[in-house]
């Protein structure tokens, strides 16, 4: 046996040289770090079972880290498919890939899976886990591979798509495009014969006890390689972490979310609807609803009046032309409900606002002096999104975007996106979320993308200045960018600490160039202007649904609904609280009187369902004294407070637009 020379590479430290024999396996090299469960070596993720080579630079990957965690959930969606065989011999498999937090894989089953299915699979599941089978990787031909897997049509169509980027974009855990196929087997560790085993690139766990903590969590339905056209398989999702206790806390985090559903508060809340009749993904918002819609949108509306917007308005219908000439029709065709035709010609509902303000911008001529020229409009528009993918108001097919257009000169393009990512900011902090950062999206390689290469890089480096002006993180996104040009995306945290994409902030070269905008410089010369594409909310709709969440239904009392509900302790005390009521009315608060003939307290527990701000709670000693008594969100109580200085307190808490 010869001696060998690998370097150990760290983030955190040196590397290290150190001198193993022959045949040692990356499990060697880290056999005293039991949080190591894969190497990389050359850049490429290797199973522990690997055995290194002179001079290779060999990296730990600890069960924590994103790959950590990746082979962790892709290990145990094997364990999954496993166990699902072993109860169900004539399931074929389809794909069992890693997915944020957990992990899937497809069976074609005969019939869908019950919750009985899934907890008899997830105790199968542990048993494999005690019984630490080990993974096993093969390097298999494509006859042999096929010769093994005849039973598996799925997998086989994997093996004769091989070479393409199949699989690799899609989820699926064979190797593709690399020239070698693999198998994994699935060991016995006392006897070693064959548990099970699956066409997989890998890396594994070294064995299935290594898996820590997981759970099935649902299952549903789910297109071969996710097109209409192929079968529909059953999909099982589960999760997997490092430690039980990160396990609970997820659980513990999904149930909140759950709470947190805006589809379910718009219900029990009565805020906005679904109705089957109008179809998927379009939504109607009920009174109480239209009340936080319009509170968002009037405070929005004063904020770029101040900022010397301008508002405008625009048809939800076009000739097919218009997208044409703006690139959407060759670029965005699917994204968009097919043309309706008459008078000879092909319309379309409108999928963005931009080419219509570009209209507006070439309506008349425009001189420097009214540069820049900010047109802004709460502009409805539809998009064909795919069934699968439509989710309550966050992924809609109908919607309202707060869409701004900026047309300005070359030279004013910083200091108008320094200012316009200030404002963009600051107004959504003003609705109560805190924590950013910022993320840019780039041009890649693909041939969606318009315009010159020169072009690109000035507004790349035009919108990193501007983000660096803000302190924020700023997150690279290659070949993110929309066709016509790059963008920053704000990224939100909301309260239990999900991220948002909300306020996108575009520079575009091509629109104007494609449209012959121009306008007449000092000088007298025409000018290309520069077009900023600036969506602050994204849209109405998923806006609502992220605050909605984000407060988990109990707006601040600027924006909700009902700011406050008088509660009399008896009869007599209705008259007295629906004078408070109209005093309060003129004042521009929305305040309600519970005249019912339930008891108070069974009032009580009703408004706090609603989410109420305040309540206004009146007995005889209040009527006698001219004072009210204030009950607040968290069951506290505030007594004897004169009326002038109640309603002065209601008005001062709407107007800083504070939580109660």
């Amino acid at each position: 046996m010869s001696d060998l020379r690998v370097i150990i590479k760290r983030d955190s430290a040196e590397p290290e040289e150190r001198v193993v024999t022959t045949g040692t396996t990356a499990a060697e090299l880290f056999r005293d770090e039991r949080s190591v469960v894969a190497a990389r070596i050359a850049g490429e993720l290797k199973d522990l079972a690997h055995e290194v080579a002179d001079g290779d630079e060999v990296e730990p990957v600890e069960i924590t880290s994103q790959d950590g965690l990746n082979i962790l959930r892709h290990s145990t969606a094997h364990v999954m498919a496993q166990a699902v065989q072993d109860i169900f011999p004539d399931a074929r498999l389809g794909i069992g890939p890693p997915i944020k937090d957990g992990f899937y894989y497809d069976f074609d089953v005969d019939k869908p899976f019950t919750p009985e299915d899934l907890k008899a699979v997830e105790k199968r599941m542990q048993e494999i886990q005690k019984q630490g089978q080990r993974f096993a990787r093969r390097v298999v031909t494509d006859d042999d591979a096929r010769e093994e897997l005849a039973a598996e049509p799925y997998k086989l169509e994997l093996i004769g798509i091989k070479g393409s980027s199949a699989g690799s974009d899609d989820g699926a855990d064979v190797e593709v495009g690399g020239g070698e196929l693999t198998i994994y087997d699935n060991l016995d560790p006392k006897t070693g014969e064959l548990c099970w085993k699956d066409l997989c690139r890998g890396p594994h766990l070294p064995t299935t006890r290594a898996i820590p903590a997981f759970k099935l969590m649902r299952n549903a339905a789910a297109y071969w390689r996710g097109s209409e056209k192929n079968p529909q398989l059953q999909r099982i999702y589960g999760t997997a972490w490092p430690t039980r206790d990160e396990l609970k806390a997820h659980l513990e985090f999904l149930a909140e979310a759950e709470k947190r559903d805006h589809r379910k508060l718009g219900t029990e809340l009565d805020l906005f609807s679904f109705p089957d009749e109008l179809g998927s993904g379009l939504a109607v918002f009920h009174p109480k609803g239209g009340v936080i819609r319009k509170e968002m949108e009037a405070y929005s509306r004063r904020r770029h009046e101040e900022a010397d917007y301008e508002f405008v308005n625009t048809p939800h219908i076009t000739k097919a032309k218009l997208f044409e000439t703006s690139g959407h029709l060759p670029h965005y065709a699917e994204g968009m409900f097919p043309p309706m035709e008459f008078e000879g010609q092909d319309y379309y509902l409108k999928a963005m606002n931009c080419p219509m303000h570009n209209l507006i911008f070439d309506a008349r001529g425009r001189s420097y002096r009214e540069l820049p020229l900010r047109l802004f409009e709460f502009g409805t528009v539809y998009r064909f999104e795919k069934s699968g993918v439509v989710h309550g108001l966050t992924r809609a097919r109908g919607f309202t975007q707060d869409d701004a257009h900026i047309y300005c000169t070359r030279e004013q393009v910083p200091d108008e996106l320094d200012s316009l990512l200030t404002f963009v900011l600051n107004l959504l902090r003003d609705y109560g979320l805190n924590d950013f950062y910022l993320e840019l999206s780039t041009r890649g390689d693909s041939d969606k993308f318009i315009g010159s290469a020169e072009e690109w890089a000035e507004a790349t480096e035009q919108l990193r200045q501007a983000a660096g002006k803000q302190g924020l993180e700023l997150v690279m996104d290659p070949g993110g960018a929309a066709f016509y040009g790059p963008k920053i995306s704000v990224q939100a945290k909301d309260a239990i600490g999900r991220t948002w994409q909300m306020s996108t902030i575009q520079v575009d070269f091509q629109q104007p160039a494609r449209f012959h905008l121009e306008y007449t410089a000092a000088d007298g010369s025409r000018q290309q202007p520069v077009m900023i594409h600036r969506a602050l909310f994204g849209s109405i709709e998923r806006f609502f649904a992220v605050l909605l969440e984000h407060y988990a239904g109990a707006f601040p009392a600027w924006l909700a609904p009902v700011q406050a509900v008088g509660i009399p302790v008896g009869d007599a005390h209705v008259p007295y609280l629906q004078e408070f009521a109209a005093e309060a009315k003129r004042r521009g608060l929305r305040v309600e009187v519970d005249a019912a003939s339930d008891r108070m307290q069974k009032k009580i527990r009703n408004w706090q369902k609603q989410k109420v701000p305040f309540m206004i709670i009146v007995g005889d000693e209040d009527m006698t004294n001219g004072t009210v008594s204030f009950r607040y969100r968290d069951g506290s109580q505030e007594n004897g407070i004169a009326r002038d200085v109640a309603l002065a307190k209601l008005v001062d808490v709407v107007e800083r637009r504070v939580q109660v």
